[in-house]
Parts: C-alpha cells; structure tokens; sequence
C-alpha cells in the first residue's frame, strides 16, 4: 500500500525533489501547522515535522513520526502516541546555531557588551569596569550531546578547560578534559567559571538549578540555559543575580515560556534573555540539516533500515 507522507517542515522545490526521491511510490502532501487541519493529520502513515499534539492523538495510521525539533516534549507521553509509532527526532541539526549563540551571549556577558549597548542608546562614553576571558576558565557544560559538545569545541578552541556531564556513560571525547555523570553536578558546579545548560525538559533535569545548587556556584560564575526553561528555579536566580551571586546569565529558554511582560527577570541588567531563537531556522543551515536529517532517515524507514535519532520515549529524549 503507498504512504501517505505529511510534511510540515518548511520546504523549496529542491527539498522536495530530495524527500521524494527517498520514497517515489509514496503520496506527498505538503503543509504548514496554520493551515492544517486534522483529517489530514490522521490520514497520514508518516509525518515529518511537528503536527499539533491535539490532532496527532489517537491515530491509527501513523507509523512514524520524524521532529523536526531536538527536544521531543509532549510527544513522548504515554496518551499521544501509541506505542507501535516509531518517534524520531533532529538531533544533529542545532548545534551549530546554538553553540554559536552560547558563545555569543557568554562574550556579550563577560566584555559587559549589554552595559555599553545600553550606554549607547544614551550617548554616554563612560568605562564599565574590568571583564573576563574564556581563556584559562573552566567551562562545565550539562549536557554534552550534539549542542553542548558543539559549545564545548568551541570553548576549547579557545582556552577554557572542559568539563562535561552526561546522562549515560560514554567515552570522554577530546574536547572535553574531564567527563561525569549527573550525579557530580554539585560536586563539580564550584569550580565552573561557566555553567552551560543544554538539557531535555524531563523530571530529573526539573529545577537542577536551584537555591542550593546556585549557592554552590562561583560569585563571579555565568549561567547559560538553551535547552529547557525547566532545569532553572527562576525565581532563586532571580534572587542569586539581583544579589550579585552571579556574574550574569544567558538564557535563550525561561520558566514560564514565554516569559511574562512584567516578570522581574527583563529587569535585571546582567541577565541576557532572548525568546527561544537560538536554534529553529534563523539559521539557514540548521533548516538544511532538518531536511537532511529527515530525508536520511525516509530512505532508511522505506528499504527498512534502522533510523538514527530514535527516541526513549520513557527517558523523554
């Protein structure tokens, strides 16, 4: 029987031309999420983007379903997906923007970048004080999967020391000087000049950074977060950075999501906030490995192959 394959990515005609030739029997329909609707969703055997939990619930065609995000949300509980539906996500395709951004936001904290932009606005020539290197700090990035050991090349290209924290034992890779597991996250936060975070919203990542664990970090320490707004306690940060705990924090990701007009986060100088844009498609590359990602793993799921970024839906990543 030929598939009916649903595409809600973003796609031009050469996309197409790719996605297509993995599967030439099968039906292609192209559309976005505004203009979806559920019938089309339930009629599908395969769909590769992001449909709306709501419409994906209970169907009993759908075979696999290729994200195009990294993070897998919703999409992993119990009650959306039947367990025969293979769940696929884009792993591979946002470290290059993200890390970027992370090195970014880091140099933007430590050259105090954020004082003189807004001295500028003024027209005021006025000096803000001494700031820091990447060079010689130590860098421990939480989650060293595709966008945390991007940032970490990244880090050591320029002169920090490296350590990583993961979930599951591996083999430390040479980017990194030292590699943990989670349970040495507060025996390791107080030597870190930078805190990286880039971990999955599950229930032990909830609030890993809180009262005590802020407490345990370095006075003059920056905290980044770009994977889920969950793993920060906001209002102890809040706290740590209005009293001068921390150096600064960059946080591309907030909870709650989206963070609320009159929240005292906006407020506070050394905190850099940005609305979850660090990865999606601002970054042409990262919607050309999305296609990539996906049209690799369309060959491999028609000629029955095994498929790469296959997720636990019980670990929710």
């Amino acid at each position: 029987m030929e598939k009916n394959i649903l595409v809600l990515i973003p796609v031009n005609e050469e996309h197409k031309k790719l996605l297509e030739e993995k599967a030439p029997s099968a039906n292609f329909t192209y559309a976005s999420r505004k203009s979806l609707d559920k019938d089309q969703v339930q009629k599908a055997d395969i769909i590769i983007g992001n449909p709306p939990v709501d419409m994906v619930k209970g169907s009993e065609r759908l075979e696999w379903l290729q994200l195009e995000s990294a993070g897998v949300g919703d999409y992993a509980k119990t009650d959306v997906l039947p367990e025969r539906v293979l769940l696929t996500n884009a792993s591979g395709a946002y470290g290059l923007a993200i890390s970027e951004y992370m090195l970014g936001v880091l140099l933007e904290l430590y050259k105090r970048l954020y004082l003189y932009r807004d001295n500028q606005k003024e027209g005021k020539w006025s000096y803000e004080g001494q700031v820091k290197a990447i060079y010689n700090s130590t860098a421990l990035i939480v989650g060293v999967g595709d966008i945390g050991g991007e940032f970490a090349k990244r880090m050591k290209a320029l002169g920090a020391y490296t350590i990583g924290i993961r979930r599951r034992e591996a083999e430390k890779p040479d980017y990194l000087d030292e590699l943990y597991l989670m349970d040495k996250l507060e025996e390791l936060l107080p030597r870190a000049d930078v805190v990286a975070l880039s971990l999955p919203a599950t229930k032990l990542t909830d609030k890993i950074i809180n009262r005590e664990t802020l407490k345990l970090m370095k006075q003059d320490a920056v905290l980044i977060n770009v994977g889920r707004g969950n793993a920060i306690d906001t209002e102890a940060l809040c706290d740590a950075l209005e009293s001068g705990h921390l150096f600064g924090a960059a946080l591309d990701v907030t909870d709650p999501e989206p963070l609320p007009k009159d929240h005292r986060l906006w407020k506070i100088k050394n905190a850099i906030i940005t609305p979850h844009v660090s990865g999606g498609y601002s970054l042409k590359e990262t919607h050309e490995r999305i296609v990539k990602i996906s049209a690799d793993n369309l060959e491999a799921f028609m000629n029955g192959r095994s498929l790469i970024n296959v997720v636990d839906r019980a670990a929710g990543y």
